[in-house]
């Protein structure tokens, strides 16, 4: 008799142990669902009241709406936690561009986010340079400016991670669209924020990425004969970036009327 009941309540522990954790894990997934929701609805909103006036703020609009579209996509098929914050993620990268697009507009570009953990990993650019690649100048830099109007938030280019930051052309783009691949991405970064400048210039470095991104690039300069010398691209032509003129006009101030509502305690 005593064996039973030791039974019944051993039963009656390990199912009550089974039912906390299935709700905590419901819990978290609700939670999960809520926070990248709550990041997709406010790229939605911003999305669909801002409207860019040159290439740079057109750029970050079509970035965010396709971060917009892609974070919808993932939160329809999300069955898990992580999968929730991956979209959360997406969703955020959008903000980014819709932040870039609001100073390139002249708006106020509302509260800081949260940062990716692809920006942990890559870091961001925190020092001007200017540099000569294929006859082409390119430019990075910390803070927007009229020579530097594209933002990009930091990730994987071509398997090289590059910094965040404000370039003066969208090269990360640029650079696949004019066929020049793993190659041009090198002669790119190499270029920027090569180990060999006494500061490279971004805030990963400090960190161990200068020594990864060295053997990286070592691995993808031993890809063959190019044709040609690495110096001047081995011959291949990594595109022609136009001229990204006046940025923005920051003329405007701190408008809010023109981009959605960026109010009530430091929600866009």
């Amino acid at each position: 008799m005593g064996l039973l009941i030791a039974l019944v309540l051993l039963a009656v522990v390990a199912g009550g142990v089974v039912w906390i954790f299935g709700k905590r894990k419901k819990q978290q997934l609700a939670d999960a669902r809520e926070e990248a929701q709550r990041w997709h609805e406010r790229l939605g909103g911003q999305v669909m009241n801002l409207a860019g006036t040159d290439d740079p703020t057109r750029q970050a609009l079509l970035d965010a709406n396709e971060r917009y579209n892609a974070a919808g996509s993932q939160l329809s098929r999300a069955t898990s936690v992580r999968q929730f914050e991956l979209a959360g993620d997406t969703a955020l990268e959008g903000l980014m561009y819709v932040k870039a697009a609001r100073i390139g507009l002249g708006y106020d570009p509302g509260p800081d986010l949260p940062q990716l953990s692809t920006q942990r990993r890559t870091g961001v650019i925190t020092k001007e340079r200017e540099v000569e690649v294929a006859g082409e100048t390119l430019r990075a830099g910390p803070q927007y400016g009229q020579q530097t109007p594209y933002y990009y938030p930091g990730g994987m280019v071509n398997g090289r991670p590059a910094p965040g930051g404000w370039y003066s052309t969208p090269w990360w783009k640029t650079a696949l669209v004019a066929g020049a691949g793993t190659l041009g991405t090198i002669l790119i970064m190499d270029a920027l924020f090569s180990p060999a400048f006494a500061d490279p210039g971004y805030s990963a470095y400090g960190d161990g990425y200068g020594d990864g991104y060295q053997q990286g690039l070592e691995a993808g300069q031993d890809q063959g004969d190019w044709g040609g010398d690495p110096s001047d691209g081995g011959g291949q032509d990594i595109g022609s970036w136009s001229d990204s003129g006046g940025g923005g006009d920051w003329g405007g101030g701190g408008d809010w009327g023109g981009g959605g509502d960026f109010g009530g305690g430091g929600d866009f």
